[in-house]
């Protein structure tokens, strides 16, 4: 994918024309995954809007993929070439090195106050919030229709269901029962999902890693137990399995169930694949929580112009174009405003059950600079939590151990 913008220069004081006019430079992730729906043409129709009301000020956007964004970002930063406002996928770093506005700084108050408390929380450090919420899904757990219908089982509200409706479906031949993805590319999620229905996560309620907790390690050892080693998971260990491949695997009709986010009804729904969501099962019910993910708008101190990214932010977050965008990429909207008006919208009522469960939301722990060298250590090891003959409590000891040492480093 062609970035917008990319041989802009990015950084400097982003004067251009009179003395009173001001370029602000954004860094954008692209949500598309062609060039018809690339992220840069809803860049450039809310910029053209913007600049018609506000001729004094010019906003170029630079346009990555996900897998570039983040670098891209770093780099500029590194090199003292901040861009005025970056949408990325983390924040915490930048807010520790004293290198961004705050939401105070910024955005006015009905803006500030329509954010989505439990997104708007997760973007504070030290009760400071400096992430702004962009965009968010959450998840809930699908299941393939025709596949429950002629195994004769109906959709689990309880571990022990889930686990004998999988029995169910693999004695009928299905492929993947239940696709349980710990491979490198988003084992954090599926870990910390689980971990939510058990009744852990990867912190306590003040914030400490507990990711050894008793609760945390039942969780797994059940995994291990009752689903891997019943052979309940498919033809692919955990460990190698990511999330993509599971997604396409259920659109192929090759899955019973799985944990998945908006995007995988357009993807089911192409392929003709019948299928129904519902909350996450727990121990005993329905999951008590389930997790809530965000990206991320940030505000870089270097170039100034804090009056004129705040009048742009503000117009970022209209309930117009809040619910436009979440419109083209089947997220969530972060703002209580759009949130309200897409519950109650016909166009939108695929996406009410990920909306309800909004409230139950809960999300990593992405306040902490600790957070995304623990994430990538859970990516790394969890799969083999659940491998024949794995240990849980070690594996799971190993992680707690490696988030204490990142944090202690962190406060030093």
């Amino acid at each position: 994918m062609s970035a917008l913008g990319m041989t802009a220069v990015l950084g400097g004081c982003g004067l251009t024309g009179g003395s009173d006019d001001v370029t602000l430079r954004l860094v954008a992730a692209d949500y598309g995954d062609n060039a018809a729906n690339s992220s840069k043409k809803y860049w450039a129709q809310l910029v053209d809007a913007y600049e018609a009301d506000h001729p004094g000020v010019r906003v170029e956007v630079s346009v990555y993929s996900w897998s570039d964004v983040d670098r891209e970002v770093k780099e500029m930063v590194d090199a003292g070439k901040a861009p005025d406002m970056a949408q990325i996928g983390a924040y915490a770093d930048y807010a520790a090195d004293d290198l961004l506005y705050t939401a105070d700084d910024l955005l006015s108050i009905p803006v500030q106050a329509g954010f989505s408390s439990a997104f708007a929380g997760a973007g504070q450090v030290n009760g400071v919030q400096y992430g702004m919420p962009f965009a968010a899904s959450t998840r809930l757990l699908f299941y393939n229709k025709e596949l429950f219908e002629e195994a004769g089982v109906t959709p689990p509200t309880t571990w022990q269901e889930l686990a004998d409706a999988a029995e169910a479906l693999k004695a009928d031949g299905v492929k993947y029962p239940y696709a349980l993805p710990l491979g490198s590319e988003e084992a954090q999620a599926e870990t910390m999902l689980w971990l939510l229905s058990g009744g852990g996560g990867y912190t306590d309620p003040v914030g400490r890693y507990t990711i050894d907790s008793a609760e945390n390690v039942a969780t797994f050892t059940w995994l291990r137990d009752e689903l891997v080693g019943e052979q309940l998971t498919g033809p692919v260990a955990p460990g190698k399995l990511d999330r993509a491949d599971a997604f396409a695997a259920f659109a192929k009709g090759e899955v019973g169930m799985l944990n998945g986010h908006p995007s995988l009804m357009k993807m089911a729904e192409k392929q003709g694949v019948r299928y129904g969501m519902v909350p996450l099962p727990g121990v005993e019910g329905e999951s008590k929580a389930t997790m809530g993910v965000a990206d991320w708008m940030l505000a870089f101190r270097q170039n100034g112009h804090k009056e004129q990214v705040g009048d742009f932010l503000d117009f970022v977050y209209s309930e117009r174009n809040v619910l436009d965008f979440s419109r083209r990429y089947d997220l969530l909207p972060v703002t209580n405003p759009a949130s309200e008006a897409m519950s109650g919208a016909a166009q939108d009522r695929d996406l009410k059950p990920f909306l309800d469960e909004l409230d139950l939301a809960e999300i990593y722990p992405v306040g902490k600079t600790s957070w995304a060298s623990i994430s990538a250590e859970v990516k790394n090891r969890i799969g083999t939590a659940v491998a024949p003959g794995g240990s849980p409590a070690a594996i799971l000891g190993q992680l707690q151990s490696t988030a204490t040492t990142a944090e202690s480093s962190a406060a030093g």
